[in-house]
């Protein structure tokens, strides 16, 4: 169900995505070669406990109805899109890492993504990264009340059409509130439907996933792990935010 959200539950939110951003800076400062990846995810969670929040993605049933998700962040490498499993592997130069984080503060949700380059990016590596980023700023500033959903998917598309990147369209972004995943959902690419107009209260995850190649993904035999099909490299940008009379207000902010 969609539900506008009253200010002090925006508030509430805001406190659950400011828990969110610090893990995101607090992993980015601790990437680096022969660090593994569960000690990264074991980083993340005690600085969310500590916080007073709860992991929103450890135990988290999602995709898969067999195996809860096991990890308190996704942490996806090179040519995975989506919700790689921290554990034993280390982080090599020359690797991109997006990195998912939630927390729930008072039971309500922050959920955002980064992108990351273990060094120097090639410049097509670079490109990809800014310009996924590029992506959910775009989506981010079309989400204004009178807008409709398709008016956001518009302006994330756009800037993967004018590269020639590949746009993930298995995944998308969604609502967000007590639970981590509401309506409505949010493509990053044109669906010739206007879908849900906006309104002030509303609050949604913006989240591009680009790649190199095309668009087709595979989930791996672990049952989460999402990769491109074609091996190409990957990069998930997300925030979460408010829709104001104002204009769009990012929640997953330190």
């Amino acid at each position: 169900m969609v539900t506008r959200k009253s200010r002090s539950e925006i508030d509430r939110m805001r406190r659950a995505g400011r828990i969110v951003a610090e893990v995101l800076d607090l992993i980015e400062t601790e990437l680096r070669p022969g660090v593994s990846t569960a000690h990264l995810d074991a980083l993340a969670e005690a600085h969310i406990r500590a916080s007073g929040a709860t992991p929103s993605f450890k135990g988290y049933m999602g995709i898969n109805p067999r195996r809860p998700f096991p990890a308190s962040v996704c942490i996806s490498i090179d040519d995975e899109i989506v919700h790689g499993i921290p554990g034993h592997r280390t982080i090599r130069a020359g690797q991109i890492v997006s990195v998912d984080a939630g927390a729930i503060v008072d039971g309500w949700h922050g959920d955002a993504a980064r992108t990351f380059y273990v060094g120097d990016p090639p410049p097509e590596v670079a490109e990809l990264i800014d310009l996924t980023r590029a992506a959910m700023m775009a989506g981010i500033a079309a989400a204004v009340p009178g807008n409709h959903i398709d008016d956001i998917s518009a302006a994330v598309e756009a800037v993967a059409a004018q590269a020639g990147l590949g746009v993930i369209r298995h995944f998308v972004g969604h609502g967000i509130g007590t639970a981590m995943h509401e309506e409505p959902q949010v493509p990053n690419y044109r669906t010739g439907r206007p879908g849900r107009k906006l309104e002030a209260g509303l609050c949604l995850a913006i989240e591009p996933m680009f790649t190199l190649g095309g668009y087709a993904a595979r989930i791996e035999p672990d049952d989460w792990t999402v990769v491109t099909a074609d091996g190409s490299l990957a990069a998930h940008f997300e925030h979460s935010i408010a829709v104001t009379q104002n204009g769009p207000e990012i929640l997953t902010l330190r």
